[in-house]
This record gives C-alpha cells, structure tokens and sequence, in this order.
C-alpha cells in the first residue's frame, strides 16, 4: 500500500474512533501521535486537522448530496470515509480529484458494506461536480 493510501486509511480509522466514542478529533489524534503505534504519517495529520477545521462546510455538502440519507443514518465507517474525502477533494490542491475519489472508493470496499463504494463515490462525484468548477476542460 502506498504511503498516501496508508494515511488516508489511519485518518480514517482516526475519525471514525472519535466519532464513535463521542471525542474531539483533534484529541483522539494527538492521543494516536503520542502513542505513535503505529506511527502517524505527516497526512494523516493533515487530514484529520483539515476535517476538524473545515467539518461545518463538510458535513453540510456531505448531507446536501447523500441523497435521502441524514448524516446521522450513514454508517459510521462511511461517513468518515466522505469527511476525509471531501476535505482532501476541496482544500488539498496537490491530489488530483480522481485519486481522492478513487482513494475512498478502495476504503469503503475494504472497510464497509457492499454497497458502500459506489454510494461513497456517487456522494463525492455528486460534491466534486458541484463545488469544483471545471475550468479548462471542454464542454460536453
């Protein structure tokens, strides 16, 4: 597993255990970094500090797209998958879109149900088609 892919995956492991546990990200973080088992890659560190920063906005485009499905009703693991991916699809310029969305697809088909990846990616297809403007590609 590549390194990004390893971190991605220790973010979401990260915000899926404060989630569940009812803890603040930040903490459930530094706690992770203190006990470094495993270590905690530089990414992961952004990711999670990027979700915390940003998680208003994010839940918000999350819940506006995930079609019928209250933020709340989402399965646990799922929906730190989308948090991750939506902060990394719209505030970390140097990832390409497709990778991130790629990215997340591979983890709700590792870690969630089966009909998570393709519901991960619709909701991300859905938010990136909406809040990234397309600019120097042609139209269709």
């Amino acid at each position: 597993m590549a390194a990004r892919s390893k971190a991605r995956k220790r973010a979401v492991d990260v915000l899926y255990e404060a989630d569940v546990r009812g803890d603040d990200r930040l903490a459930v973080l530094r706690d992770r970094i203190e006990t470094a088992n495993p270590p905690v890659p530089e990414h992961t560190v952004r990711l999670v500090e990027g979700v915390a920063e940003h998680s208003a906005r994010i839940d918000e485009l999350i819940a506006a797209h995930a079609n019928n499905w209250s933020l709340d009703r989402l399965p646990d693991v799922d929906r730190a998958i989308l948090r991750m991916a939506v902060f990394e699809l719209l505030w970390a310029d140097d990832v390409p879109d497709l990778v991130v969305i790629d990215e997340a697809v591979e983890l709700a088909k590792a870690l969630s149900t089966d009909d998570s990846p393709a519901y991960v990616n619709g909701v991300l297809g859905a938010i990136l088609a909406a809040e990234v403007p397309t600019q120097g590609l042609p139209n269709a």
